[in-house]
């Protein structure tokens, strides 16, 4: 697929509504593409049903729409690209690089999480194992816009990773690249949560011979006991009919400076304050995980 100048995307799974820190993501996100007058494209992660909730999905899209973070192009839903997820791991499977593994997760958390390796020679069949993809030796680095010159060496600190789990359903690994190749996308803003699972992308991406994305991972926003926001953390939903109030805190907690009196103005105001000075260069100036403001 033929990329514009800049294609950013905002990829969030249907675990809930959106919270105080998924709005910062959709947020940075929006006003990085839009600064760069390029696309901000809205992807629905659902292809993990048991940690899905019903209309979340439509919930999600629907605070989107009244916060202002307009997306171009239709919404893609990773559930109608199985085909493509499958087509490419047989790619990977016939060039050798895949093989399946009947390791279990307690084998896994046993070895600290980083693989051995020890189904890499079994050739197991197919039937009930997982797909792992076989990485080398080599060092992985890139530039991420906030965090700065990044290195991980797989083998070590990883290995062999998951592209399909036992249960059939596709790793995020996979997915992610998969859909950021089809939809062009050129920028990738998330949280430093993810941060880890760049160097793994990068792998894939060039065993299927892709491009390779800029990354920018924000800063995580806390609770009062110091966990990332999230669903699983009972993350309060954004309360309908603060929308510039939201937003007004989501671009002072990135470190943008909005002055008091922008909390006053409508959101399409806000939104065009937050394009015209965004800047990555403040938010890489301090990096650090933050706790949300009061009320969220």
């Amino acid at each position: 697929m033929q990329a514009l100048s800049s294609i950013g995307r905002f990829a969030p799974s249907p675990t809930g509504p959106l919270h105080f820190g998924s709005l910062v993501s959709a947020l940075a996100s929006f006003l990085d593409a839009r600064q760069r007058k390029g696309k901000w494209l809205v992807r629905m992660e659902d292809i993990d049903p048991p940690r899905e909730v019903a209309g979340a999905s439509d919930q999600i899209l629907k605070q989107l729409d009244s916060h202002g973070l307009s997306w171009d192009g239709p919404v893609l839903y990773q559930s109608t690209r199985l085909d493509s997820y499958r087509a490419a791991l047989e790619t990977l499977v016939k060039s050798g690089l895949v093989y399946h593994c009947q390791c279990n997760r307690r084998r896994i958390v046993s070895l600290d999480g980083i693989y051995d390796g020890q189904c890499r020679d079994l050739k197991l069949p197919k039937d009930g194992q997982a797909a792992r993809l076989r990485v080398d030796s080599s060092n992985i680095y890139f530039r991420d816009q906030i965090t700065g010159d990044a290195r991980q060496n797989l083998h070590k600190e990883v290995g062999d990773f998951v592209l399909q789990r036992r249960d059939e359903l596709y790793s995020y690994q996979l997915a992610v690249v998969i859909d950021d190749e089809y939809q062009g996308i050129t920028h990738i803003m998330r949280g430093s949560d993810l941060h880890d699972s760049t160097a793994r992308q990068i792998y894939l991406q060039r065993c299927l011979g892709y491009g390779q994305p800029e990354y920018a991972h924000l800063p995580l926003a806390l609770n009062t006991d110091g966990q990332k926001l999230s669903k699983q953390n009972l993350a309060a939903s954004l309360v309908e009919g603060n929308e510039a109030s939201n937003l007004w805190a989501a671009l002072d907690w990135l470190q943008q400076s909005p002055p008091k009196e922008l909390q006053q103005q409508s959101i399409d105001r806000i939104l065009q304050w937050g394009i015209d000075n965004w800047s990555l260069n403040i938010l890489a100036q301090n990096p650090k995980d933050m706790l949300a403001p009061e009320g969220y």
